[in-house]
C-alpha cells in the first residue's frame, strides 16, 4: 500500500511539473521556437482596443444625436449633411432599429475582443469571433455606404468616421489571423508532446 501511495505522489508530481513547465523534457530550442511562433508584437493588441474604443466613442455619439439631433454639430454643404443621414428612413433598419445602436453594440463588441488578454489567449474560438464580427462590420460598412452615395446622396462624416474605423479594424483582424492559427497550433504541439512541430 505504501508503494502505491508513492507511486501515486511521483504521478502527481510529475503532471504538476508538465502543468507548470509547459513539457517536461523539451530542449531549449524548442522552448524558444515555441515562444517564436507564439509570441505577438506588443502594437497589434494595443492598436486594435484603441481603435475599438475611438470607434466606441464614435458610434456613442451617434447614438445621442439620433435621439437629440441638437447635440450634432457638422457642416452641411453639397456632399457633406449629417443631419440629413441620420434622419433619413435608412437610419433605421426596418424602420424600428436605429444604425447607431447596431454600430454601438459592434464596438462594444469589439472592444471587449479586442482587450490585451484576449489577444494573449490560445482559444481560437476568440479569434474566430474577432473575424466573424470584422467581416459582418466591414460588409455593414459597404451597404451604408452604398445608401449614402446612391440613396440619401449625402454624407456623415461622423459615419465616415466609423466606416475607417471599422475598415481598419477589418484589415488588422484579417492580417493577423494566420498568426492567431499558428499560434493555437504550436501552444498545443508544445503542451500536447506532439513530435512533429507544426507547418
Amino acid at each position: 500500500m505504501s508503494q502505491e501511495r508513492t507511486i501515486a505522489r511521483r504521478g502527481r508530481a510529475t503532471n504538476e511539473s508538465r502543468t507548470s513547465d509547459g513539457l517536461r523534457g523539451r530542449t531549449d530550442e524548442d522552448r524558444l521556437e515555441y515562444e517564436a511562433n507564439t509570441g505577438l508584437p506588443r502594437w497589434i493588441p494595443i492598436t486594435a482596443l484603441a481603435l475599438s474604443l475611438i470607434g466606441l466613442a464614435d458610434a456613442t455619439y451617434l447614438t445621442i444625436t439620433h435621439f437629440d439631433q441638437s447635440a450634432l454639430t457638422c457642416q452641411v454643404n453639397s456632399v457633406v449633411n449629417c443631419i440629413k443621414v441620420t434622419t433619413s428612413p435608412q437610419s433605421e433598419i426596418f424602420g424600428v432599429i436605429p444604425v447607431a445602436i447596431v454600430g454601438l453594440a459592434y464596438f462594444v463588441l469589439m472592444t471587449i475582443l479586442n482587450l490585451p488578454p484576449l489577444w494573449k489567449t490560445f482559444d481560437m474560438r476568440v479569434a474566430w469571433a474577432r473575424l466573424a464580427l470584422v467581416l459582418v462590420g466591414i460588409g455593414m460598412v459597404i451597404y451604408l455606404i452604398s445608401v449614402e452615395l446612391f440613396s440619401v446622396k449625402a454624407i456623415c462624416e461622423y459615419c465616415t468616421g466609423v466606416h475607417v474605423i471599422t475598415f481598419l479594424l477589418f484589415v488588422l483582424v484579417l492580417a493577423t489571423f494566420p498568426k492567431m492559427s499558428r499560434r493555437s497550433e504550436w501552444h498545443a504541439w508544445y503542451e500536447d508532446g506532439g513530435q512533429s512541430q507544426p507547418g
